[in-house]
């Protein structure tokens, strides 16, 4: 039995390229500064994490588009 199974990710290389990992990491970025921008401005917490929520999703869509 060989040690590089193809059948089981990550074990001959990255989970993520990095590529996405910078996509993932901006979207987070732009997500938790629009919460807290959200929470500052003297909405609730659930409205502060919709709001940081909705950031996050249209920056993946953003950044996946914008970085080569």
């Amino acid at each position: 039995m060989s040690r590089a199974d193809p059948g089981r990710p990550g074990e001959n290389g990255p989970l993520l390229t990095q590529r996405a990992a910078i996509v993932f990491l901006l979207a987070a970025l732009a997500g938790l500064a629009a919460a807290v921008l959200a929470a500052l401005a003297g909405g609730a917490w659930p409205v502060a994490v919709s709001a940081g929520a909705g950031t996050a999703a249209s920056a993946v869509l953003f950044f996946k588009e914008i970085i080569d």
